[in-house]
């Protein structure tokens, strides 16, 4: 669209020569022609002969000033359709000077000022002149302006303002489009407003949502200190097929463990296990019998190390094994995972064989 669009043409000029104060018949005649040229595209033409007919006009009476306002529009039209939006916007500026009590008309001027300083790139002045017109309207009828705002504010990385006119935005939209819940994320995640960032984003996250918007979701609540949180949504977008890689397995596994559902990231590694998706090797084991020793489960703990040490033949992990089964009252158990340690050569074995081996518990 070129820039000449944001300007809303004088188009009936019965209505604004009928305002308050009246102009003469003659200058609404040549309103009228010089409207004819624009139409006709004359634009230099309409420029010259407005611009002469301003400045002869703007020191005179009430009348004559509204008049000049007028020619001052024109021109700005004419300036707008050369895609010359600063000068433009400059003709406007000089029309809401010479406006009067006419307080409508300035107020639009001002809207239209502000979208050709922005297209001028004169961003911080459309910005504020946005903001002045706002300040003037009824909000209810004006959300899409807030929004506006919103992100020629957040486009020049004024995040703070953009912030605060997010809030209002927010306040007047009963249902974020995608494109103003991708602004607010944006703004919000700027602004290190964690929570608000995570609560739009969940707003919008449903079945068709991409892995994308799933993983930064997860990424939001753990940076707002909610792994449990973080920890669901992997496990809902895994279980959607969002997240396919091994990558993303694994990751699942450590969320859950650090969001409290330990027992959930075991079941997911036998699983996988079973299934022959994963390797049977130490690292597996080992994140396994952890999971459950983490969820408390102390049958599955203990089958998890005793499995893990068989296969490592460390025997370290024959301690830990013996450790835990003592911790947990399995006596016999233990010793047999001691005793194992102990002849493999770990040096802390023996210690523990004489603690059980002094342990009151009948035996």
């Amino acid at each position: 669209m070129r820039v000449w669009g944001c300007i809303c043409l004088l188009g009936l000029w019965t209505s604004l020569a009928n305002a308050s104060p009246a102009l003469p018949g003659d200058v609404i005649d040549d309103l009228n022609r010089l409207q004819t040229q624009l139409r006709d595209a004359q634009y230099p033409s309409v420029v010259e002969q407005a611009t002469q007919q301003a400045d002869r006009l703007q020191t005179g009476n009430a009348s004559d000033r509204w008049a000049s306002a007028l020619y001052q529009q024109l021109a700005a039209n004419a300036l707008a359709r050369q895609d010359q939006p600063g000068d433009a916007a400059d003709r406007l500026s000089q029309a809401r000077e010479l406006a009067g009590g006419e307080q409508a008309q300035a107020a639009r001027w001002l809207r239209e000022e502000a979208s050709l300083r922005r297209a001028a790139g004169q961003t911080t002045q459309a910005s504020d002149l946005l903001a002045e017109w706002l300040a003037s309207q009824d909000a209810a009828t004006h959300a899409e302006d807030y929004w506006k705002l919103t992100r020629w504010l957040a486009d020049d990385e004024r995040w703070q303002e953009a912030a605060n006119w997010l809030e209002r935005s927010l306040g007047q939209t009963t249902e974020p489009d995608d494109g103003q819940r991708r602004l607010a994320l944006v703004v919000y995640q700027r602004t290190k407003q964690t929570d608000q960032a995570l609560e739009v984003l969940l707003r919008g996250l449903d079945e068709g949502s991409d892995a994308a918007d799933w993983r930064q979701a997860a990424g939001l609540a753990q940076q707002s200190g909610q792994p449990g949180i973080a920890a669901a949504l992997w496990d809902t977008a895994w279980r959607l097929g969002k997240l396919e890689e091994d990558d993303d397995r694994w990751q699942l596994v450590r969320l859950q463990m650090a969001g409290g559902t330990p027992a959930r990231a075991a079941e997911h590694l036998e699983a996988w296990l079973e299934a022959g998706d994963v390797v049977r090797d130490e690292a597996t084991l080992r994140l396994l019998a952890n999971a459950w020793h983490q969820a408390r489960d102390k049958t599955r703990a203990l089958d998890a190390w005793q499995a893990l040490a068989m296969l490592s033949k460390d025997g370290s992990d024959w301690r830990q094994y013996g450790q835990l089964a003592f911790a947990w009252g399995q006596d016999e158990r233990a010793e047999r995972a001691l005793t194992r340690a102990q002849s493999l050569g770990d040096e802390q074995a023996g210690e523990w064989l004489a603690t059980l081996e002094q342990s009151p518990r009948p035996r």
